[in-house]
């Protein structure tokens, strides 16, 4: 992120040290997990928690993946370096690398969306004190580009607060649908690990276990960073005639076209009107 362009607490979000820290909470809660239901000791999960209050070292794991060419593996041997390698060894028991990268990606754009759905709570709040105070105060109105009937600034801003409202509404629903983890093994088979695990870590850190174990989805990226795009309603409509003129075949020589095809394009160019 630019740092000009950018608050602290997004930035902070975004950070390495941040992402970092994502990935040891859900190894940790995981390490839990398997303890619970038996599949490494007991001694072995709680050991992992002496990790709780360090700093991961960014340059440190750099210089370990310049070795292993491998970051999660880099992660955890710098992981081991603090909690020591016997204590590390049931760490990562049972996962896979996308585990813990798709299920961090989906809490910091969960983060993300509350830090923005609170900016919108406060912007909501400043139209509707504006649509109250302006209420009475009379402006000209606008229509086909020009001016139209008087209206008010209050009716304006009411409109401004319905809309950003619209956009609040599809934010919260791209937000349930990204606040989603999945920790389940190997291209997600739940071969090597129990259901339970993905469980205990999603209820640890309020997400969904996603179930099926698809990676995160292009789609469902673009649905949470860009909610309208998903769901408003095309802004421009046609006919179903204008449609069928506009879909005829055009000929294959412009130069030499027919008065026919001429007047079936200049229906074609006018065929999209505001709705």
């Amino acid at each position: 992120m630019i740092p000009r362009y950018s608050r602290p607490e997004m930035t902070a979000i975004w950070s390495p040290e941040t992402k970092f820290k994502i990935w040891y909470e859900i190894e940790a809660y995981a390490s839990d997990a398997q303890a619970e239901i038996g599949v490494i000791p007991k001694a072995s999960a709680e050991a992992v928690w002496k990790a709780k209050d360090v700093e991961f070292d960014v340059a440190r794991i750099d210089e370990i993946e310049a070795v292993t060419k491998h970051d999660v593996i880099a992660f955890l041997t710098h992981l081991a370096e603090h909690i020591g390698p016997e204590e590390a060894r049931f760490v990562h028991q049972g996962m896979t690398s996308s585990d813990v990268l798709d299920t961090t990606l989906n809490i910091q754009l969960v983060r993300a969306t509350d830090i923005l759905l609170a900016d919108m709570d406060r912007l909501l709040a400043a139209l509707k004190t504006r649509a109250f105070e302006h209420k009475d105060t009379v402006r000209i109105g606008r229509s086909h580009g020009i001016h139209a009937e008087p209206t008010t600034m209050g009716l304006t801003f009411a409109r401004f607060y319905a809309e950003m409202e619209r956009g609040r509404q599809r934010l919260v629903h791209a937000r349930a649908e990204i606040a989603t983890g999945a920790i389940s093994g190997a291209v997600g088979t739940f071969a090597n690990i129990d259901p339970f695990v993905e469980e205990y870590v999603c209820e640890k850190l309020g997400l969904t276990p996603s179930r099926s174990r698809p990676r995160l989805s292009r789609a469902t990226v673009t649905r949470c960073s860009s909610p309208r795009s998903a769901s408003s309603p095309r802004r421009w409509k046609t006919s179903r005639s204008r449609s069928a003129t506009c879909s005829a075949p055009r000929s294959s020589k412009p130069r030499n076209i027919s008065r026919p095809a001429k007047r079936v394009r200049r229906r074609c160019r006018t065929s999209a009107t505001p709705s």
